[in-house]
């Protein structure tokens, strides 16, 4: 005979409209640290690799066009007050920024 092991079924937790707008945010500020950090190694690194931070700079300016069409059409500012404010509501949700 067969023995059945039953899961529990975990609620799924709906996100508030500010968490997702906190969490775009996130992705925006994470994404300009990646691209400023690929425009830095592009200035740094041998004949060897500039394509390679070429194309990182380039997906990552893609993607942040992008993340920042959405929070426009959200109705988002991204400004250094907004960040600093979602900042904190991360930390207050115990997120890592």
């Amino acid at each position: 005979m067969q023995e059945h092991l039953w899961k529990k079924e975990e609620k799924v937790v709906q996100k508030t409209e500010f968490m997702r707008e906190v969490e775009l945010i996130n992705s925006i500020i994470k994404t300009r640290e990646e691209l400023k950090v690929a425009n830095i190694n592009f200035e740094l690194v041998d004949n060897e690799l500039i394509d390679y931070y070429i194309y990182q700079i380039k997906a990552n300016q893609a993607k942040l066009d992008y993340l920042l069409r959405l929070a426009k059409a959200k109705g988002i500012v991204v400004d250094r007050v907004n960040e600093l404010k979602y900042r904190n509501a991360l930390i207050e949700n115990n997120e890592a920024v």
